[in-house]
C-alpha cells in the first residue's frame, strides 16, 4: 500500500513540475512570445504588396511582416475549409465576410503607417492573425 501511495504522489509531483514548465515557456496567457513574424509570406505584385494567408484549421503564418506605405492586399487561400476559420472578420479595415471553401480571397487593405498591426478573427474569436507594418 504505502508503495502505490508513494508510485501516486511521485507520478503527480512529476505532472505538476512538467506542467508548470510547460506553462512557463507559453508565457501568463498560455501563449508564450508566439511565432516570430513570417516575411517569407509577403511579395511585390505590379507595384502591390500581397500578403499570403492560408486559411484552414486557423490561419498560417499567425504573424506575418509587411512593409508600411505601400498598398496591400491580403490574399487568403483556402482547401477544404469547413470551420470557422472560412467566417473571417478584420475590425480595423470594416471587414467581414465568409471566404469559400475552397479558393482565393483578396482583400484591399490601404497603406498602413508604420506600427500598425492588423488582425484578422475567425467568426468564434477562436483563430487568429496579425499582420505588423514596419
Amino acid at each position: 500500500m504505502k508503495k502505490s501511495v508513494a508510485t501516486i504522489v511521485s507520478v503527480i509531483i512529476a505532472g505538476l513540475l512538467i506542467g508548470g514548465a510547460f506553462t512557463l515557456s507559453r508565457g501568463a496567457t498560455g501563449e508564450g512570445a508566439g511565432p516570430a513574424p513570417d516575411k517569407g509570406n509577403v511579395a511585390m505584385e505590379n507595384g502591390v504588396q500581397v500578403i499570403d494567408i492560408g486559411a484552414k484549421g486557423g490561419y498560417s503564418p499567425r504573424k506575418s511582416q509587411a512593409a508600411s506605405g505601400v498598398p496591400t492586399v491580403l490574399r487568403l487561400t483556402t482547401k477544404g475549409t469547413f470551420d470557422c476559420s472560412a467566417a473571417l472578420t478584420i475590425p480595423s479595415i470594416g471587414y467581414s465576410g465568409f471566404l469559400p471553401r475552397t479558393g482565393t480571397t483578396d482583400i484591399e487593405v490601404s497603406a498602413q503607417a508604420p506600427g500598425t498591426t492588423l488582425r484578422g478573427l475567425c467568426s468564434m474569436g477562436m483563430y487568429n492573425f496579425t499582420v505588423d507594418f514596419i
